[in-house]
């Protein structure tokens, strides 16, 4: 009876140490990591580059820096009516102008307080590239652009067109590259949804006048 007793208890001692037991009890909880965007040591994620012709448009977040000179530096929005203000300048119109040409325009306006000033313009977050569709459509005013987006289907983004609408002289007003001149490209609704005419593709800042 002894033997058997002292088996018994040496067999449940066993169990009580056994190796995979004590590691079950000893190990350590998970510890989870802190996301990389959460850490408190790291610095804030850089604006997201944009190509060298990006057009400006309103809601368009700038900062301009102007080199040793920190009073006329700025962290700006572009308003709606297409323009921003700065120190020394005024109202200046930003919008349909790539960063550079923008630049190239502050630095000509600041020559008359600064010598040879050196600026820079940087987009820290740019808008959602946008349409306008205008005149005889039920809701106008601007349309975010997809990707490859017609002008059949802004107009329906629009909610079509109200009762006396020109069908066959709808003007998509386009601004060039250069910036030098405004292109009009005309478009004939009752030919395009019979298929006779060939998709007209949309570009960030087009203009759709429904007359």
């Amino acid at each position: 009876m002894l033997s058997k007793a002292l088996g018994l208890t040496l067999f449940t001692a066993g169990l009580a140490i056994a190796p995979g037991s004590m590691a079950a009890a000893q190990a350590p909880p998970p510890v989870r990591a802190m996301p990389p965007s959460t850490g408190p040591n790291l610095p804030p994620p850089s604006p997201a580059p944009v190509s060298t012709d990006y057009r400006l448009a309103p809601g368009d977040k700038l900062r301009v820096e102007v080199y040793k000179d920190p009073q006329l530096s700025q962290s700006l929005q572009i308003r709606p009516d297409g323009k921003i203000t700065l120190p020394l300048i005024g109202d200046l119109t930003a919008t349909a102008l790539t960063p550079l040409q923008l630049r190239d325009r502050i630095a000509e306006s600041l020559k008359e307080y600064i010598t040879n000033p050196v600026v820079t313009v940087i987009v820290v977050e740019a808008s959602p590239a946008t349409v306008y569709v205008m005149g005889e459509v039920s809701q106008p005013g601007s349309i975010p652009v997809k990707e490859r987006m017609t002008v059949l289907q802004a107009l329906a983004m629009a909610g079509g067109f109200k009762e006396f609408a020109d069908l066959k002289n709808i003007r998509i007003l386009r601004r060039t590259k250069d910036d030098s001149r405004v292109d009009t490209i005309q478009f004939n609704y009752n030919e395009a949804i019979k298929g006779r005419s060939k998709p007209v593709l949309l570009m960030p800042g087009d203009m759709v006048i429904v007359p």
